[in-house]
Order: C-alpha cells, then sequence, then structure tokens
C-alpha cells in the first residue's frame, strides 16, 4: 500500500520546482535553498489539504 498520495507527490514536485526557480519561501520569508525543506514544505501543504501523508516524526 503506498505511503503516499498522489496529490502528496504533486505537492512537493510543485515545491520543488518553486524551490529551483528560487521563489520558495519558509514560514517567515526567507528562500529556501536545501531539497528537504522544499519536501518538507510539499507535504505540510498536502497535509493541510487533507491529503495522505504519514504523521510528522517528533
Amino acid at each position: 500500500m503506498a505511503k503516499y498520495s498522489k496529490k502528496a507527490g504533486d505537492k512537493v514536485e510543485e515545491a520543488m520546482h518553486e524551490k529551483k526557480k528560487g521563489t520558495l519561501k519558509t514560514g517567515s520569508g526567507k528562500k529556501v535553498t536545501s531539497k528537504k525543506q522544499a519536501v518538507a514544505i510539499g507535504l505540510s501543504e498536502a497535509r493541510k489539504e487533507g491529503a495522505k501523508v504519514p504523521k510528522k516524526k517528533s
């Protein structure tokens, strides 16, 4: 069974494209520079929209 939904994958892909363009920003307005940060932002947005994403590890 898939861990992540198609919608979650699309959100991460979108965030990665924004990172490459240099338009992806963090919550505080700073430019995102790492791939890990872009993936985290994409998953966070997908979670907010109700997509199937595993819970955050604490």
